[in-house]
């Protein structure tokens, strides 16, 4: 039985490339196109289910990256692989969380295309060298995924100078000589400062300002 290939793309004229490519692919087969993620949705639930799914990231009505969140969790057997010529850090990101088991660049040559079909089906998890460089990045920045969304605290730019330069290791007296300011004004900006962060203490405005991104 040759392998059924699904394939999600709206360009046209990409779409043809690719089918024409499969074709050529021993024991493969195209089993459907669909123009958008919605499209392709409604292809499954009308035909028997190809063993891969190439995925567009940027398509209309529903894109890439959400259509696999919907395909993992109806169709968990369904292998995907993004095929994309996106190759940024968010898309990879998401692509990753919504459940994608691979990732190739549409540039990639036909027989990396082939061999990331067949690997996908034997556990491998196929992706283009530049992709891999970047995953392995975000798994070295782990508070990309575990960091808590951007907060507005209000801090007023002086005060966000202040915290730069607590954060940076200076005390009182050389914040309030690099600021032309007395010492007492640059306490009650700290006494505002933790306020506003709900802190009580340096080192916890220290760390939500690093959690958070304030500077």
């Amino acid at each position: 039985m040759k392998i059924r290939v699904g394939l999600a793309e709206d360009n046209a004229f990409l779409a043809r490339s690719l089918a024409t490519k499969i074709a050529l692919f021993a024991g493969m087969e195209l089993h459907f196109h669909a123009l958008n993620g919605r499209d392709l949705l409604q292809k499954l639930e009308q035909n028997v289910h190809p063993a891969v799914i190439l995925m567009d990231i940027e398509m209309p009505e529903m894109n890439g990256i959400e259509a696999t969140a919907r395909v993992r969790k109806l169709y968990p057997h369904i292998k995907v692989i993004m095929l994309t010529v996106f190759d940024d850090e968010e898309n990879i990101f998401q692509s990753i969380l919504a459940g994608a088991d691979g990732y190739l660049l549409k540039d990639e040559p036909m027989a990396k295309l082939e061999e990331g079909i067949r690997m996908i089906l034997e556990g491998g998890a196929p992706m283009s060298a530049t992709i891999a460089a970047r995953a392995l990045r975000l798994l070295r920045e782990p508070q990309r995924a575990s960091a808590p969304p951007a907060e507005d605290f209000g801090l007023s730019e002086r005060e966000t100078g202040i915290l730069e330069q607590l954060v940076a290791g200076l005390n009182y007296n050389q914040i309030a000589d690099n600021l032309i300011i007395s010492p007492k004004t640059v306490r009650k900006h700290i006494e505002n400062i933790y306020r506003k962060l709900q802190v009580h203490n340096k080192a916890e405005a220290i760390q939500k300002a690093n959690q958070h991104k304030l500077i």
